[in-house]
């Protein structure tokens, strides 16, 4: 990762698998650039390589997941898997959608970072990615 002082807060977000739900994203990706990150939104029906891919070839500092499909406990790992393959490891993988609290539990288990239930306040999910990059960008 090539982290400067001066590089804005760099995010991904995907939409993974047959989700085809997918404004609850674009109002998350709008948001995180009007709160002056760079985004970059994949569209529908990526696959977990698909997006690990997009995140080495983008340089991001966090990936963020809109999942509603309830296959969160299938997509998360995998992504994680494949994070962990490809070296990064000091990419923040998070996101949101409808995931019961007892698997967001066992996702964050396994290096998840936070996930956020609709409802969640843009604010919250804002400080969340800018707190966690401050804390962890090599500077």
């Amino acid at each position: 990762m090539s982290n400067t002082l001066n590089r804005p807060i760099r995010v991904l977000v995907a939409k993974v698998g047959l989700d085809g739900h997918d404004r609850g994203a674009k109002v998350i990706a709008t948001s995180l650039r009007d709160a002056g990150m760079e985004v970059i939104y994949t569209g529908l029906r990526q696959t977990p390589e698909m997006v690990v891919n997009t995140a080495l070839q983008e340089d991001v500092d966090a990936i963020g997941v809109s999942i509603l499909s309830g296959a969160h406990m299938t997509v998360f790992p995998k992504i994680v898997d494949v994070m962990k393959q490809k070296g990064l490891n000091e990419v923040l993988l998070t996101g949101g959608g409808i995931i019961p609290e007892a698997d967001m539990k066992k996702l964050k288990e396994i290096g998840v970072g936070e996930l956020f239930a609709p409802g969640t306040t843009m604010v919250t999910i804002v400080d969340y990615i800018k707190n966690w990059v401050a804390e962890h960008r090599n500077f």
